[in-house]
């Protein structure tokens, strides 16, 4: 069965309820821009016309498109997949890494899901939402200085406009993030977000990772710019200040 692309919420919560029946549904949200998404997209496409999951439903979202999806499934990050059977979510992935969806999507469609039916999120190699898991989940493996650097190193080039807040966009936690939110949206600015709130390693790790100490904090092209003061001053010496950085 090809992608679906959803083009409305009515459509979503059409297939998602009276047509999904038992059926294994795969919601893959993603960015035109965001660059792992379309190398994830091919093999999401790929596997989609494999005969083996002719009775996958797989759906793509677009996040920035369809806000209300994605706040519905508290999606922070793409490429972000969700598993679904029967109404229960039975996974969740953060991240570009193509094995691993692989070897969930071949779990999941052969009704072994390794896990009970409550909410699992799994992390890729490549940047995403933060691990949420349930109390009587066993505890995770601590992350390493070296392995957190990483992946803050990957998160803030999952975009090329990156910016680390409190909330999400349409729903910021503080001021200064709803400020930065805005000063974007005026100027015309694609960008990725990461909601600090959700991942305490990162939300501490950044601060040491970009000698920082307090968000929102922007990253363009990989590179700190500052917090909310800084990009200000920055506009108010170059109002192209956006459009150069972003050529540079």
């Amino acid at each position: 069965m090809a992608v679906i692309s959803i083009s409305s919420q009515d459509q979503f919560t059409e297939l998602t309820t009276t047509k999904a029946g038992d059926k294994l549904l795969v919601l893959y949200f993603y960015t035109s821009w965001a660059e792992p998404c379309v190398a994830v997209g091919k093999v999401v496409e790929a596997l989609s016309e494999e005969r083996c999951n002719k009775d996958v439903v797989f759906l793509s979202i677009s996040a920035e498109e369809h806000v209300e999806i994605s706040e519905l499934f508290e999606v922070s990050s793409v490429p972000y997949f969700i598993f679904i059977r029967s109404g229960t979510i039975l996974k969740e992935l953060s991240g570009a890494d193509p094995k691993e969806f692989v070897k969930i999507l071949n779990q999941l469609n052969a009704g072994d899901s390794g896990a009970n039916t409550n909410t699992e999120k799994a992390d890729g190699d490549a940047p995403g939402s933060p691990l949420t898991g349930n109390d009587d989940e066993p505890e995770e493996a601590e992350e390493t200085e070296e392995q957190l650097n990483e992946r803050l190193k990957k998160l803030t080039q999952a975009a090329p406009v990156m910016l680390f807040m409190k909330g999400t966009p349409s729903e910021p936690k503080c001021g200064f993030s709803r400020q930065m939110v805005g000063i974007l949206r005026e100027h015309q600015i694609r960008f990725g977000f990461f909601d600090i709130l959700k991942d305490e390693n990162v939300r501490q790790g950044l601060k040491k990772f970009s000698e920082w100490p307090t968000f929102p904090q922007l990253y363009i092209n990989g590179e700190f710019q500052g917090g909310l003061d800084i990009i200000k001053e920055s506009l108010e010496e170059d109002p192209e200040f956006f459009q150069h950085t972003l050529s540079s």
